[in-house]
């Protein structure tokens, strides 16, 4: 008979809930703009009233991330887009990571460290980040004596992911297609 879940080695499980999440991105991912489909009842946020980028401004967006990061329009269009998809936790990771070095007091920095951690780095966090084992043990270190650069290994992992992955499919939805048009 099966023993469970809790027979298994803790690094067979977490190679299973990495497995997990990257199927579940694979079945989320669209082929196309046409597969982007936004719940009746969840319309997109409006963009907090920044001015409307230019033409030029929203096409560079398809090529720079930091770009995108940078305008207040933009970053609040790719965090609906985000949402829309149930997808905004590594967004709000990495905004929480540029909210974190702006921290001065080590007792505030200890204690945004642990929230951020709890929130988004441990196992069945609410908010789980999808990082590797080794990202996740480095940043676990350096949570130890929390500094400035506590999570910028993670936060790189974070950032590579959305250029690679949520990026291409924000450019493909109907959000950046309606803005550039």
């Amino acid at each position: 008979m099966c023993k469970g879940l809790a027979a298994l080695p803790h690094s067979c499980l977490e190679r299973a809930k990495e497995i997990k999440t990257k199927l579940g991105i694979l079945l989320q991912k669209p082929d196309s703009a046409v597969d982007l489909v936004i719940p009746y009842n969840e319309k997109p946020e409006k963009p907090a009233k920044t001015r409307k980028p230019s033409l030029d401004e929203a096409l560079q967006w398809r090529d720079s991330l930091d770009k995108l990061l940078q305008n207040n329009y933009g970053l609040t269009s790719f965090k609906s887009f985000l949402k829309s998809e149930f997808s905004e936790e590594n967004l709000e990771f990495w905004l929480a990571c540029e909210d974190y070095k702006k921290i001065k007091s080590p007792a505030k920095m200890a204690e945004k460290a642990k929230k951020m951690y709890e929130e988004f780095i441990q196992t069945e966090a609410p908010r789980e980040v999808n990082i590797d084992h080794f990202t996740k043990d480095i940043t676990m270190k350096n949570l130890v004596e929390p500094s400035l650069s506590s999570f910028d290994v993670a936060q790189k992992r974070i950032y590579a992911l959305m250029e690679k992955d949520s990026l291409p499919r924000f450019v493909r939805s109907e959000f950046y297609q309606e803005l550039v048009k």
